[in-house]
This record gives structure tokens, C-alpha cells and sequence, in this order.
């Protein structure tokens, strides 16, 4: 069974940082290409970042280019999302999630608030 659990939300000021943390199991991490999504208050999922396998190939959606960075360790099965320079438009809960030959899978998510 594909597990995703995410971790490291929390409440933040405006121009703060977090570091989002997504451990898998219940498949070969290595072989699959890991992505962030979130969900705001009100409307619907939107795609942040991906990571290829490898960890070489990363893609960002344009509102957080610059800003975020995501990363990966194959050794602890682990996903990261580096958040800087958070604004409040940034408040959403967090999702990793993945396509494997199981399917698709997203993790319970993460909230980060960032409010003055």
C-alpha cells in the first residue's frame, strides 16, 4: 500500500521559511517522479513543484518560482519542499503525491498559515 505522509506546516509570519517534509512507502521511491500540490481555503488543488526520479529534473508552477525549491533523498524515501519569502497567499494545506503502477496517491497534507 502507497503511503505519503507529510509533515513540517505550521503558522508563519510574511517573509518567513518551512520546510515541508513527505515520507513514501509501500513503493520503490526511487523509480517515481514526486510532486507537491495544495489546496487554499475555497478553491481547488493547485500543482506547485515536481521532482524527477533522479532529483535532477524539477519543475515549479510560477507563483512560487524562485521562492520554493524541492528536493528529494532516495535513501530515506523522503520528498522535501523548502518554502522562503512565504506571503499570505501561500496559506493552503500541502500535499505530496505520486503515480505509481498502483495508481495515483496523495498524502493527508500539511496546513501552513502564514499571517501576520
Amino acid at each position: 500500500e502507497v503511503q505519503l505522509v507529510e509533515s513540517g506546516g505550521g503558522l508563519v509570519q510574511p517573509g518567513e521559511s518551512l520546510r515541508l517534509s513527505c515520507a513514501a512507502s509501500g513503493f520503490i521511491f526511487g523509480n517515481f517522479r514526486m510532486s507537491w500540490v495544495r489546496q487554499a481555503p475555497g478553491k481547488g488543488l493547485e500543482w506547485i513543484s515536481s521532482i524527477g526520479s533522479g532529483g535532477v529534473s524539477k519543475t515549479y508552477a510560477d507563483s512560487v518560482k524562485g521562492r520554493f525549491a524541492i528536493s528529494r533523498d532516495n535513501a530515506k524515501n523522503v520528498v522535501y519542499l523548502q518554502m522562503n519569502s512565504l506571503k499570505p497567499e501561500d496559506t493552503a494545506i500541502y500535499y505530496c503525491n505520486t503515480t505509481t503502477q498502483f495508481g495515483s496517491s496523495r498524502g493527508q497534507g500539511t496546513q501552513v498559515t502564514v499571517s501576520s
